[in-house]
């Protein structure tokens, strides 16, 4: 079903914005801020800083580049059966954690499990996001794409108190408890559009319905009694049949009317070739994104970024410990300053992009130098004031996400922002994943983060080059230096799924 023009930009949707920015601060609350939670493991568990740099580093990259399949999962069965199921395994990665006898168990618990259930909510939160706005989708987006922001700032000083008061153990088995509300938001998401999974099982039950209807009944079915209620019994069994069969019955049911084993085959084969001729036809479009030299600079410099960018967000509070700037995590951790700058650089960003005279790439690049400069600062910070300032500066420029939907449209246009964007986060997500346990090998290679953040901020400023020299306007005429993408707003969610 289409949803109508009157329920678009306002009514229920307000609610969805609501339901989703509470989603993504519960879901991404622990895992934005598990700089906090690290020092803490390295005490427990007494392993190295790479092994445990792995746990803070899968959990933000598996969402990431599980990302493709998360939209899958939204795509076929809706958002709220899907945000339900992530509420489920987020709280339970979490309560998992708080009884993990070593790092490798808590590499699976924390870092798989609850990234990918983050990964689910964010799909889950956009999709239908989308599918409530048009005019403000924008708008809508950017507010719900701050609960991680809001989430990382609330949970960096909330879990700080809790290893306190209870422990890491107690912390980690009431932040599982609290994100069990997921399924309360999940109640909220009431779909416009029925998910493709029902699709296929209303168009199964009408045309194996319709088939009946022409069909003479058996001589046994006529000897039923009036009174009889077996009747009624059996047709309940079968809708409630036909109403879970998968595709794969479907083709049995067709291909068992045909006569012959010889047409069986040939149906069966149709429907393989149809199938290939999808995949062929979807990755023959990646390859064409990929021949883009602006869209490969664009992934070059996202994966250079996230690799140098995102270690800070786990290492800078065992760095102010390190160099003996503060005995213990403050009142208002390093952590929580990042996010709120954070969460201000993807709302300031967000509005310069859209002035006519700006370049998106150019002020991304711009971005990534500013970074990368701060990240060379760390090493020779001598205070704690110093570091905080430099958080700022890094969470602000970090704010560059909320750009990229706009950088690769500008790029690849919107029929092919979906895909491109999925390729994207790709990359992303490869960087965040790596980039903190190849710091940690710095460290424990030289017990001096002075290398590791070197090395962190030379791959964010190459990135920044590589991004900048590549996209010069004369390297490519058909992406002028201010020419702007013809955006039209569409209600189709699968072009704009991916837009925050």
């Amino acid at each position: 079903m289409a949803p109508s023009t009157e329920v678009l930009d306002g009514g229920w949707g307000w609610a969805i914005v609501v339901a989703s920015f509470m989603a993504q601060l519960l879901a991404y609350g622990s895992p934005q801020s598990v700089g906090v939670l690290y020092p803490e493991w390295l005490h427990a568990f007494q392993e190295g800083k790479s092994m445990t740099a792995w746990v803070g580093s899968l959990v933000a990259g598996v969402g990431l580049i599980a990302s493709p399949v998360c939209s899958a999962c939204v795509d076929n069965f809706g958002a709220r059966p899907v945000t339900i199921f992530s509420g489920v395994m987020v709280a339970g990665g979490l309560i998992l954690s708080a009884f993990a006898p070593n790092v490798q168990f808590l590499i699976f618990s924390y870092g798989i499990v609850v990234g990918l259930g983050c990964g689910l909510v964010y799909a889950a939160t956009l999709t239908i996001t989308c599918q409530y706005f048009d005019k403000r989708r924008g708008l809508a987006l950017g507010i719900v794409t701050t609960g991680t922001s809001v989430g990382a700032f609330i949970y960096a000083s909330a879990q700080n108190e809790l290893i306190v008061l209870y422990g890491l153990d107690g912390c980690l088995l009431i932040i599982g408890a609290v994100a069990l509300n997921l399924m309360a938001c999940a109640g909220f998401m009431r779909p416009l559009n029925m998910p493709g999974y029902y699709l296929k099982q209303k168009a199964a039950l009408e045309r194996n319905t319709e088939e009946q209807l022409f069909e003479k009944p058996p001589m046994d079915d006529l000897k039923i009694t009036a009174g009889s209620t077996s009747t009624n019994t059996e047709k309940t069994l079968t809708v409630k049949e036909l109403l879970i069969t998968v595709d794969a019955k479907d083709l049995a049911v067709q291909t068992e009317k045909k006569k012959g084993s010889f047409l069986t085959g040939l149906a069966i084969m149709k429907v393989i070739k149809k199938k290939q001729q999808a995949y062929l036809k979807y990755m023959h479009s990646m390859y064409e994104i990929l021949q883009d030299q602006a869209m490969v600079a664009f992934c070059i410099a996202v994966f250079l970024f996230s690799l140098g960018a995102f270690p800070p967000v786990l290492f800078i509070e065992d760095v102010a410990q390190t160099q003996g700037l503060i005995e213990e995590v403050s009142v208002i951790p390093l952590v929580s300053i990042g996010a709120i700058a954070t969460c201000v650089g993807k709302l300031v960003l967000g509005m310069l992009v859209d002035i006519k005279w700006i370049n998106g790439i150019y002020l991304y690049a711009f971005t990534m130098f500013a970074g990368g400069v701060a990240l060379l600062f760390i090493p020779i910070t001598k205070t704690y004031m110093g570091l905080q300032i430099l958080s700022v500066i890094l969470g602000f420029c970090s704010g560059n996400w909320s750009i990229t939907s706009y950088i690769t449209t500008k790029i690849v246009g919107l029929d092919r922002l979906t895909q491109a964007h999925g390729i994207l986060m790709f990359f992303g997500g490869f960087g965040i994943m790596l980039g903190p346990p190849v710091v940690g090998c710095f460290f424990d290679w030289t017990q001096s983060y002075d290398l590791a953040f070197y090395f962190s901020g030379g791959c964010v400023e190459l990135g920044a080059f590589i991004l900048f020299l590549l996209t010069l306007p004369c390297w490519n005429k058909k992406h002028p230096e201010n020419d702007r993408p013809d955006v039209h707003y569409t209600s189709n969610c699968d072009k704009v799924a991916s837009v925050a």
